[in-house]
């Protein structure tokens, strides 16, 4: 697509008065003289890998981390109809700053796409420099850690007090305020 097809796109939603919001990027908006205005994020991007049992405390962590001004990926939140999401997913991780795995006693062991997430976003982790903070793991409730990652990374628990391991989390991400 040329810029101006892209710009010509961009316009039509601004003037029906939309926003139009590219992930990881920024956003565009019209001023009040009519101008097209872009305004980049800067924020972190952090993909939040769970699986549907867990939904609830996944979307509480996605708007937890939104609140504290960092910019969280999360399917239900970010997948359009008509999207090609293992492609979209797969995307979403790549240019991910951080990946949250999830862990319950529902994600350890059921077969589910969150394996796939978690092994490609290992995959990614592998590529990093090393002593890069890729891949951090969290856990809703008291499962098993799976080995591979208990062997080399810490997690940090959101159970029994979702406030303090939070504040732990936004430490790792880079937050400095108060949770």
């Amino acid at each position: 697509m040329s810029p101006q097809v892209f710009g010509e796109i961009v316009r039509r939603f601004l003037e029906s008065g939309s926003r139009v919001e590219i992930d990881g990027l920024g956003l565009f908006r019209l001023d009040a003289q009519g101008q097209i205005r872009f305004a980049a994020t800067g924020r972190p991007r952090v993909f939040i890998a769970y699986v549907h049992e867990d939904a609830a405390q996944a979307l509480r962590l996605y708007r937890d981390l939104e609140a504290h001004g960092l910019a969280p990926w999360m399917d239900t939140q970010k997948l359009l109809p008509g999207q090609n999401w293992p492609r979209a997913i797969e995307e979403a991780i790549s240019v991910s700053d951080y990946f949250i795995a999830c862990l319950s006693t529902h994600s350890v062991l059921k077969r589910s796409q969150f394996q796939a997430e978690l092994r490609y976003a290992l995959d990614c982790a592998d590529r990093m420099p090393l002593g890069h903070k890729f891949l951090l793991p969290v856990r809703f409730d008291a499962c098993q850690v799976p080995a591979r990652i208990q062997k080399e990374i810490q997690y940090v628990d959101l159970f029994p007090d979702w406030r303090h391991g939070l504040t732990k989390l936004l430490a790792a991400l880079g937050y400095s305020g108060s949770v």
